[in-house]
């Protein structure tokens, strides 16, 4: 079952996967600058800033590269898929907000925490919801 999933889907993962790790670098790198440049005092803050640039390019990359629907009109997708991410960025600061604000934890850690579960949640939404055939 899982070789008949990765021969149906290998391709597609292994661009949504780039996609991401790009888009991840982006949010991060914004997360960053926030908190060591700007010096945002909420941790959970700075990362929902953050994630508006890392959802900006996972979308382009998502729409062009990874599942290439760009037949459906973009502001339908681009609505549908910021629906799917601005639910996806709650989460995403609020694991940070309790993993560092709350209870005093390394931010770097709970991003990675937080970047799992989003990555998933994304996966998910982006195939059956936002792309889909």
């Amino acid at each position: 079952m899982v070789q008949d999933l990765a021969r149906r889907h290998g391709g597609e993962m292994l661009r949504y996967a780039f996609n991401g790790l790009l888009a991840t670098a982006v949010h991060y790198a914004v997360l960053t600058y926030n908190l060591e440049v700007l010096r945002f005092a909420s941790a959970g803050l700075a990362n929902l800033c953050a994630a508006v640039a890392g959802i900006a390019v996972s979308f382009l990359g998502s729409r062009y590269f990874v599942f290439g629907r760009s037949g459906e009109a973009l502001l339908g997708q681009a609505l549908k898929f910021s629906g799917l991410y601005g639910l996806i960025a709650i989460v995403h600061g609020g694991v940070l907000m309790v993993w560092t604000d709350w209870l005093g934890l390394d931010y770097r850690l709970g991003f990675v925490l937080a970047t799992a579960l989003q990555i998933a949640l994304s996966y998910l939404g982006n195939k059956f919801l936002v792309f889909k055939k």
